[in-house]
């Protein structure tokens, strides 16, 4: 094989190897996104049965200075959960683990915290796949010097691999 056809197969794996990475991030986030949304649904539900929204709950400081004015000692600071709000922190609520096929009965508060954790590194891991789908999208276009030497029907199934037979 001469020197220029080497080089030609060496851009067309790399070209393929970026595309499958694509194809690979994007099925990822697909199914990041279906899990988000099921643990956004569950805080939903949560909020619901604690009567709270994310505004609804009055902030420290507003319970503090209401709280103030009393003769009763009471600490000066309370905590209050932006999600469980004034509802009892020790009521059980059931809940299955994310990667488990068991339920189990644990506090309401560690329920939505647990949530809330996942939730965020959900969006975190979210926006690290749209970046590198980023990443892996302008990679294949600066190779788009290929697309005089290739016909756009071959580039076409490239970004398009599956591994089924026709």
């Amino acid at each position: 094989m001469d020197e220029g056809m080497k080089r030609f197969q060496e851009r067309l794996i790399e070209l393929e190897t970026d595309a499958e990475h694509l194809l690979l991030a994007r099925q990822q986030l697909v199914e990041n996104d279906r899990v988000r949304n099921g643990t956004r649904e569950a805080l939903t539900a949560l909020r619901k049965r604690a009567r709270t929204t994310k505004t609804s709950v009055p902030s420290p400081f507003e319970s503090i200075m209401k709280e103030i004015g009393g003769p009763e000692h009471r600490p000066l600071v309370k905590d209050v959960c932006a999600t469980c709000g004034n509802h009892d922190f020790n009521e059980r609520t059931w809940m299955m683990f994310p990667g488990t096929d068991m339920f189990s009965r644990i506090p309401f508060h560690a329920a939505h915290t647990i949530l809330e954790t996942d939730q965020a590194r959900l969006d975190f891991d979210a926006k690290q796949l749209q970046s590198q789908m980023k990443e892996k999208a302008l990679s294949i276009s600066e190779k788009g010097a290929l697309a005089d030497k290739i016909s756009p029907g071959v580039l076409k199934s490239l970004l398009s691999l599956s591994d089924k037979p026709q």
